[in-house]
């Protein structure tokens, strides 16, 4: 088993229609107004950007992202990463009853240092980490959505 190598799913179900929800997902510049652990995103040029993240582990993952498909009507927004995790992930977006499912998917390998060094033991610990930022996504959008601010 390749103990840096990681696959993730979330699903989160919100109440707003699926193209409120695609646009504040395609607006990849906005997150850090709604997703608290997203602290950073700079645009590199009309389809990359650096992102920044942090969740409650004291490390940050920088990586470049590069949009590989932005497919409105098909609900799919799909990037490339490249830099402390190495990967895809892919936010498919369709109509749930009234609302909206979003499902984020993720392959990556880690390629930071301090990670890799820690992949054996720290892996059920990163693992609690990335789904308690994609809790507070989900919470974040959720808000923001219904109009109650932009920072959460």
């Amino acid at each position: 088993m390749d103990w840096t190598h990681y696959r993730f799913r979330s699903l989160w179900i919100l109440a707003a229609l699926p193209d409120d929800v695609y646009g504040a997902l395609a607006d990849a510049e906005r997150y850090p107004r709604w997703w608290p652990q997203v602290r950073e995103v700079t645009p590199v040029d009309e389809v990359s950007g650096v992102i920044r993240i942090r969740s409650v582990l004291p490390y940050d993952l920088v990586f470049t992202a590069r949009e590989v498909r932005r497919d409105r009507a098909a609900g799919i927004l799909e990037i490339a990463m490249k830099g402390d995790v190495d990967g895809w992930a892919r936010w498919t977006v369709t109509a749930d009853g009234p609302g909206t499912r979003a499902r984020y998917d993720q392959e990556v390998h880690v390629t930071k240092p301090l990670l890799r060094r820690f992949a054996v033991p720290g892996r059920p610990v990163f693992r609690a980490n990335h789904a308690l930022m994609m809790r507070a996504g989900r919470r974040g959008l959720a808000a923001h959505l219904r109009g109650d601010g932009e920072a959460v």
